[in-house]
């Protein structure tokens, strides 16, 4: 049976907490609170655990998770190259609602799906979530929901959704959504190629990412030269709401 964690209880927290890290160790899942909406967690570096939380959500592998990361130090440990676009916006947005998404290191031993080689990157700013994360390490967290339905906002909200599939809840009371994290491609950053694309606004509008890295959104002349490209059809896959 699923063990609910009353966070706002101190009696119950600390052991709670406990229960939740020996969850992920063992490649179970855990919901927890983030300050978007609840995520799903699963032990990032264990693919079987990655592939649970795809399960319990409804999604296939085309739809892979973001990773949670503890501190502003990881963004540089897992992304193959930081460009300095990229580490200003999370000096101005992290902890917070900002997701990343950049080239992954080819050396790290980790399956999240079919991510092409990139991975997305947030920090949280909610202590729950990064007292958590200090004890796992990176987490593959998805929003707390079965994949078309609302992301939860509550751990009960989320328990009447994913019922026994997950190990642990840790209740924390509502989020603030319903706004998902704002997610951002700074891949073309890297090579100088392109601009950055925000590929979903949520909780952080475009204007305040303009607003400190205009140089980032700047089309690179080379490509101005270059032909207009055909334009995605009306039908082109969203990003699936995640946290």
């Amino acid at each position: 049976m699923a063990t609910v964690v009353d966070c706002a209880d101190p009696v119950s927290l600390l052991p709670g907490m406990r229960e939740a890290r020996a969850a992920i160790a063992r490649g179970d899942l855990v919901v927890m609170p983030t300050d978007t909406v609840y995520g799903i967690a699963a032990d990032a570096f264990q693919p079987a655990a990655v592939q649970a939380l795809l399960d319990a959500k409804g999604r296939g592998r085309s739809a892979p998770p973001p990773v949670l990361v503890p501190n502003r130090s990881t963004l540089d440990a897992l992304a193959e190259s930081v460009p300095e676009a990229v580490a200003k916006l999370a000096d101005a947005f992290w902890p917070g609602g900002l997701t990343i998404v950049l080239p992954a290191r080819t050396t790290l031993s980790w399956d999240l799906g079919d991510t092409g080689g990139t991975v997305a990157l947030r920090m949280p700013d909610d202590r729950i979530a990064l007292e958590l994360l200090a004890e796992t390490g990176p987490l593959a967290v998805s929003s707390a929901n079965r994949t078309g339905q609302p992301a939860a906002q509550t751990a009960q909200e989320a328990l009447e959704q994913l019922g026994e599939s997950i190990e642990v809840y840790l209740d924390a009371g509502a989020t603030v959504g319903p706004l998902p994290s704002t997610i951002v491609d700074a891949t073309a950053l890297v090579d100088a190629s392109g601009p950055l694309r925000v590929l979903r606004e949520g909780v952080i509008l475009r204007e305040a990412l303009e607003a400190v890295v205009p140089e980032a959104f700047a089309v690179p002349e080379r490509e101005q030269e270059q032909e207009p490209e055909q334009e995605e059809p009306e039908d082109a896959a969203e990003p699936e709401p995640s946290e």
